[in-house]
């Protein structure tokens, strides 16, 4: 009998247990499952499977109301287990991964009033890993806009961004085009709201704080502070990296003066069009303590990756940068010891032979007094006023979208992808659009204009969304006619002017970016660097529409695509051994077919007749009884004045002396 209550006390001890066990397992699934949860939910909700009130870890008991942890610092959660990392479910577990998101704790934030989206501030959690949009995401939903949103989103966008003004606020926020609200997941689990704007992401939310996407920065480059960092690190970046203070360039005049937790943008040398936006890890003065080493930034998303590739994949525009004065001398020794600590630091990224050369080369004081390829400026030679300029290059990338990139496929076009897609892309070098600085002031008035000049038409097809319906393709205000010699004249011009001819053979080209682009092919692009001279042009030429033009003494010049065809002249056998003269193509030169054939008519004394040409459509032919090749090239050739290389047949004209 003892032995019996032995067992069933054994029995049910390993039952308990196994039921213990049992609970840890649902517990351990549970947090796996919910790990998009606050962390202090998730636990909360394990330790009360385990018994309310249950010790969860070393020091750390469950209340009635949940798990209070205390907000550490950054610093300290950083070295503990890095960005994205909160401490192991168990005691006996190690740190384990878990997706950014609310933490347990609610730090003090910064409210606008009538908003419900923060800014970026130091207080806020922090502790998003690098750019959540270097994987693939997952779309949850795509919807148009509702107007008391979209008035929403304008306002939050000029509370979060106080430097823009309004008239900027209402193109970045159009109030009649199209706009979507795109709700994805990121590759870590992150809730993410898109806003999408003429086919491109302008802003993401993430937790209510509202942030710029590239496209938008390349409108507004002065949106954010901005650092510059060397065309090397943007590969790092793209693969989901953060920056690090080693790979910053510290401009002539110094860094901008930010605070940790700001927001900030990231270009390359030379061009300030940012390609990245993060948020600064520790304050300017504490990365200039530190001697340029460590995180500077923690990246939340960059050009190239897949929030970029959602929307029209353009490249960053070539913005120059701003011409900084150079900073006093009382701050001379300052300087001196970031510059050494900068190329110190980028020793190790294999560029301190470059950094080396650029400070031997020029000095800041020099650097600043480089005018740069920039914005428009004003000319001493040149009479015409920033106003005017800018409304020659808008109508100048108008054109130029209109002639090379829009397609009569895209039609109808709205006028927003007009602006973002094809005219931004068709921008100089060196030169930035802004429609703000020209006298149309808006893009709607502009293209209003361009509809008077019968060059679009633009017609409202939703309510509040314009969109281009109709080019006219044969505008004479969309470009000229080149002669081949032109198109050398512009080929030699450009290699000379780039240094392109190579200096130990005169007859060889150097291929720079532009030219790989224009000429070569795809399995071209990294095995042909030089050309000679003959194969250029010749290249040049062909990649060029032909077209050709006929004028007439006091007629408009005929221009029209593709190669002239000759004036075909041609012997036919008709029925009694009767031969006929045929003759085709008179329309491509400017004569009018009947008007030939009557004029052959009163000449031959023959009959004529003016047929339709078998197989070509809308052509016709003329038809004259007998072998009048004779007469007919008489005509051509002395009153016509047609050059005789454009026309074929004249040889097969009667002998002198025989029967025509």
């Amino acid at each position: 009998m003892n032995q019996m209550s032995r067992s069933r006390r054994v029995t049910a001890s390993g039952t308990r247990a196994w039921r213990s066990r049992r609970r840890r397992t649902r517990a351990e699934a549970l947090l796996q499952r919910d790990a998009r949860l606050p962390l202090a939910q998730a636990q909360n909700q394990a330790a009360r499977m385990k018994g309310g009130g249950a010790p969860l870890c070393a020091g750390i008991t469950v209340p009635p109301t949940g798990l209070q942890f205390p907000a550490l610092p950054l610093e300290a959660a950083a070295k503990l287990s890095g960005p994205g990392f909160q401490p192991g479910r168990f005691p006996s577990r190690a740190s384990a991964w878990l997706p950014p998101g609310p933490r347990a704790w609610q730090p003090t934030c910064v409210r606008f009033p009538d908003s419900s989206r923060r800014l970026w501030s130091p207080s806020l959690p922090q502790a998003t890993p690098a750019d959540m949009f270097a994987k693939a995401f997952r779309v949850k939903s795509n919807t148009a806009i509702k107007g008391s949103d979209r008035r929403k989103l304008r306002a939050d966008v000029a509370a979060v961004f106080p430097t823009l003004g309004t008239d900027q606020v209402s193109e970045l926020v159009p109030g009649k085009e199209e706009l979507n609200i795109v709700k994805l997941y990121a590759h870590r689990g992150d809730a993410v709201t898109v806003y999408v704007s003429g086919g491109n992401p302008i802003l993401f939310e993430l937790e209510k704080n509202l942030y710029p996407t590239v496209y938008t920065l390349w409108s507004y480059p002065d949106l954010l502070p901005t650092f510059t960092t060397w065309p090397l690190v943007l590969e790092k970046l793209v693969g989901g990296a953060d920056l690090m203070l080693p790979g910053l360039v510290v401009p002539p005049a110094g860094l901008p003066q930010v605070q940790k937790g700001d927001l900030c943008a990231v270009a390359l040398v030379g061009n300030r069009a940012p390609v990245a936006v993060g948020v600064a890890a520790m304050s300017t003065a504490e990365m200039l303590a530190s001697g340029l080493k460590g995180r500077g930034f923690c990246v939340l998303h960059s050009y190239q990756d897949h929030l970029w590739r959602s929307g029209d994949k353009s490249s960053p525009p070539s913005i120059a940068p701003l011409a900084l004065n150079p900073p006093d001398l009382s701050e001379g020794k300052g300087c001196v010891k970031a510059d050494t600590a900068l190329q110190g630091a980028m020793r190790q990224l294999t560029l301190e032979e470059e950094v080396q050369q650029r400070c031997e080369e020029k000095s800041p004081s020099e650097a600043t007094e480089d005018p740069g390829p920039g914005g428009l400026h004003v000319d001493p030679m040149d009479s015409k006023t920033l106003q005017e300029q800018m409304d020659e290059l808008l109508q100048t990338c108008f054109l130029h979208a209109l002639k090379c990139s829009v397609r009569k496929a895209d039609l109808p076009l709205l006028t927003s992808t007009l602006l973002g897609s094809h005219m931004f892309s068709c921008c100089p070098e060196g030169r930035q659009l802004d429609i703000k600085k020209s006298s149309y002031k808006k893009l709607s008035k502009f293209l209003q204009h361009m509809q008077q000049e019968q060059i679009i038409q633009v017609q409202e097809l939703s309510k509040g969304v314009e969109s281009i319906v109709a080019v006219d393709w044969k505008h004479p205000r969309k470009g000229s006619v080149l002669e081949g010699s032109e198109v050398r004249t512009f080929v030699i011009n450009y290699a000379k002017k780039n240094d392109l001819v190579d200096a130990d053979n005169k007859n060889l080209v150097k291929l720079d970016p532009i030219l790989c682009d224009c000429i070569l092919e795809k399995d071209e692009q990294h095995t042909v660097t030089k050309l000679p001279w003959d194969s250029l042009l010749g290249r040049c030429l062909e990649k060029l529409q032909p077209a050709y033009q006929v004028t007439f003494p006091g007629q408009e010049p005929i221009v029209k695509k593709g190669r002239i065809c000759p004036i075909d002249i041609t012997l036919a056998q008709k029925a009694s051994n009767k031969k006929v003269t045929v003759v085709r193509n008179l329309e491509a030169y400017g004569l009018d077919p009947r008007s030939v054939a009557a004029t052959l008519q009163q000449r031959c004394q023959a009959s004529t007749t003016v047929t339709s040409a078998p197989g070509l459509k809308d052509s016709v032919q003329v038809q004259i009884q007998g072998n009048q090749i004779h007469h007919l090239g008489r005509l051509l050739l002395e009153e016509y004045r047609l050059p005789r290389k454009h026309i074929q047949g004249l040889e097969k004209a009667p002998k002198p002396g025989k029967k025509k």
